[in-house]
């Protein structure tokens, strides 16, 4: 499988998701938590490698992420 960089991240949420998370005060093991409650097991440091850009997020990690961060996976995705 090839690995492909857009603008030089694996995603396009990152930044949005670490956004949104400092407005709920939420530390990443947190959120790692709250997602693995969700069935999506991610670790804090895959929370930080997200937010960097530098690890893919699957569309069924987006859904759950707009839940638990209580925005938009248009705005996660910076549509809105």
């Amino acid at each position: 499988m090839k690995i492909y960089d857009y603008h030089g991240k694996k995603n396009v949420c990152g930044d949005r998701v670490h956004e949104a998370r400092r407005r709920l005060r939420m530390t990443q093991s947190e959120l790692a938590a709250q997602l693995q409650v969700a069935g999506i097991i991610l670790e804090r440091d895959s929370v930080s490698r997200m937010e960097n850009g530098t690890r893919f997020v699957a569309d069924y990690e987006l859904r759950e992420l707009a839940k638990i961060l209580k925005v938009s996976v248009a705005w996660l995705l910076g549509m809105e």
